[in-house]
């Protein structure tokens, strides 16, 4: 996509393009940090005797952000898009 046409299509549809750009980039931090966590290893649980610590804290906040996403696109887009059209 050519940089004319998206600074067309948000000049005309600025919040629809800023939330489109937004979940593009959340869902790229999201793949990125998901792989980083999978090369240092897989999450650690007391089951184990491992210690937990960041890299749990890490996998609670990539399973957080996700599932806000989700319930972001599923239920209050829709929501909105109901209640405002």
């Amino acid at each position: 996509m050519p940089l004319a046409s998206l600074v067309a299509r948000f000049r005309s549809h600025p919040i629809a393009t800023t939330l489109e750009l937004g979940s593009v980039v959340v869902c790229l931090v999201l793949f990125v940090t998901t792989f980083a966590l999978l090369l240092s290893g897989a999450p650690a649980t007391e089951a184990t005797g491992a210690q937990t610590g960041t890299s749990g804290t890490a996998w609670l906040a990539v399973v957080g952000v996700g599932a806000a996403f989700v319930l972001f696109w599923t239920a209050l887009v829709p929501l909105y898009e109901r209640l405002v059209y």
